[in-house]
């Protein structure tokens, strides 16, 4: 950060709202500031760097990809082939199975940091960060994790990097207070040992649910899955060859309504009729209702099949929590010892960014739809944003980038 300016200033009052008489330390950025140190933040640094455009990224947990990192359970590996996602100017090492595991995800994100020299700023978060039309550069106050003096940063771009993913979604469950056991997060599991011999109910049909699911199993806990809404679940694989990256081919040769024809058609004869196993299938196809709405198919590893044997039951919606029981939409009631809300995360750029013009504050995504989510106005960009996993995030780092560039070169 020797590129930094650092200088003092002292105001007895802060028209804009930045503190009232008070002594505020302001740094003065010349490039980018990054606000994420996940994949989506790497990507954006190093694509800056390759173009000679310097960048400051403030993270404002302790390490680098906090959420894979510290809030992901131990089994979990890359859904999708690792080809589909390496971060820009670095493919995963040939070494790296096909689909790579959490730990081996983290290593190619510290190399990647090391490759490119980019140094996150830790334990940094954003307070808060607001467009000064008089100056015409950002301005964002921020605060350390253990300090209670905020450090004010001034910059000509900002790049909202934390993601789709920065909190997780934890919905009031009526009765949930009386609740005699343990009611966590999956940002909070790790694994299935603590659960052995106990049942537990998985509140939440997507990979997570599923996969928290298959993982209780396989440690000898007895899960029961909640599934409120319709849900597509396809094959991770067909013929050996990964279910993703056949529909992607396919999309270069036929419209987007075949290719759901051919997927469904595959699934079907692959894991059978889903639902018969309580699993019922949206009218829109995996790829259109991914396309529309953002709703991630469900790619099975092995859950069905537990399913199929009664290892693990499908219930309905839950009306309300007891004790020690928890009753259903159907009204039956069942014995818990603990639950686990798979119930998936959320942007949280709205808490933090004062702009109601790029994002909007109902999910905190940008509102322009994809491909052009990626540039606000006056130097706001938004990262990582696409639903569209890795591979869109390694998007909009290169536009970004590129964008960027054109106007650094000018100065």
């Amino acid at each position: 950060m020797d590129y930094l300016r650092e200088i003092e200033s002292k105001r007895a009052h802060d028209p804009r709202g930045f503190g009232h008489d008070k002594k505020r330390t302001c740094v003065c950025v010349p490039g980018p500031i990054i606000v994420g140190a996940g994949p989506s933040g790497l990507a954006v640094a190093a694509c800056l760097k390759e173009k000679g455009v310097p960048s400051v990224v403030f993270e404002r947990s302790e390490c680098l990809a906090s959420l894979w990192q510290l809030k992901s359970y131990d089994r979990l590996r890359l859904h999708l082939p690792k080809q589909f996602c390496e971060l820009p100017m670095m493919p995963f090492p040939d070494t790296f199975p096909t689909y790579p595991s959490k730990q081996l995800f983290i290593q190619y994100l510290e190399d990647y940091a090391e490759k490119f020299d980019i140094r996150p700023v830790f334990n940094r978060a954003v307070v808060s960060a607001e467009y000064d039309g008089g100056l015409g550069l950002w301005r964002l106050r921020t605060k350390a994790t253990e300090e209670e003096e905020e450090v004010e940063y001034v910059c000509r771009w900002l790049i909202a990097a934390t993601g789709e993913n920065a909190e997780a979604v934890e919905p009031r469950i009526e009765g949930a207070e009386e609740f005699h056991g343990p009611i966590i997060h999956t940002s909070s599991y790790k694994r299935g040992e603590a659960f052995a011999g106990k049942k537990v109910l998985v509140i939440g049909c997507g990979n997570s649910g599923m996969e928290v699911c298959l993982d209780l199993c396989n440690h000898n806990a007895i899960p029961s899955l909640v599934v409120r809404s319709k849900v597509h679940v396809l094959p991770q694989e067909v013929l050996g060859k990964s279910t993703f990256g056949l529909a992607m081919f396919l999309l270069k040769w036929f419209p987007m309504g075949v290719v759901d024809r051919f997927l469904l058609t595959v699934s079907r004869l692959l894991l059978g009729d889903t639902a018969q196993l309580g699993l019922c299938r949206p009218k829109a196809g995996p790829l259109e209702l991914k396309h529309f709405s953002g709703k991630t198919p469900v790619l099975d590893m092995g859950t069905l099949s537990k399913i199929r044997t009664g290892e693990i039951k499908v219930c309905p919606g839950i009306k309300r929590v007891k004790r020690y029981t928890v009753e259903f939409e159907n009204g039956k009631e069942e014995d818990f010892e603990a639950i686990i809300l798979a119930t998936g995360y959320k942007s949280n750029v709205s808490s933090w960014l004062k702009d109601n013009d790029t994002f909007s504050e109902k999910d905190g995504l940008p509102k322009k739809p994809f491909p052009n989510g990626w540039k606000g106005e006056c130097g706001l960009y938004a990262a990582g944003f696409t639903r569209r996993g890795l591979l869109g995030a390694s998007m909009d780092a290169r536009k970004i980038a590129e964008d960027i560039e054109r106007c650094w070169v000018a100065l």
